[in-house]
C-alpha cells in the first residue's frame, strides 16, 4: 500500500487549469482498482492519493500519467506502508 502525498508547485490558477484532466486520471485508476481514496489536503496545498500496487516501480507508473505530474503542476512524496489493523473486515479486504 502506498500514499502519494502531492504538493502544488504552482499557482491555484495555475492546478485548475488541469484539475479536470488530473480528475480524468482519477477516475481512470479508480477504474482499474488502482486507487482506494484521494482527495484535496486542507489548506488547499496540495492533495493526497491512496494507492493499492504491488511496489513502487508500479506506483512510478502510475504517478508518471497523472497530469499533474506531466505538467509540473506537484511534487510527490511517496509513502510505502504495510496495513496492519483495520476499521472492519470490509476495509480489509479492500486494502489485502
Amino acid at each position: 500500500m502506498f500514499i502519494a502525498i502531492l504538493t502544488y508547485k504552482k499557482p491555484l490558477s495555475e492546478v485548475d487549469r488541469h484539475l479536470q484532466a488530473h480528475r480524468d486520471y482519477l477516475a481512470k485508476h479508480y477504474a482499474a482498482g488502482d486507487f482506494i481514496a484521494s482527495g484535496p489536503q486542507i489548506p488547499r496545498v496540495g492533495g493526497v492519493i491512496m494507492i493499492k500496487a504491488d511496489n513502487r516501480a508500479a506506483v512510478d507508473s502510475i504517478i508518471a500519467q497523472d497530469p499533474f505530474n506531466i505538467n509540473d503542476i506537484a511534487d510527490y512524496q511517496i509513502v510505502e506502508f504495510t496495513p496492519t489493523m483495520f476499521l472492519n473486515d470490509d476495509l480489509k479486504n479492500i486494502l489485502s
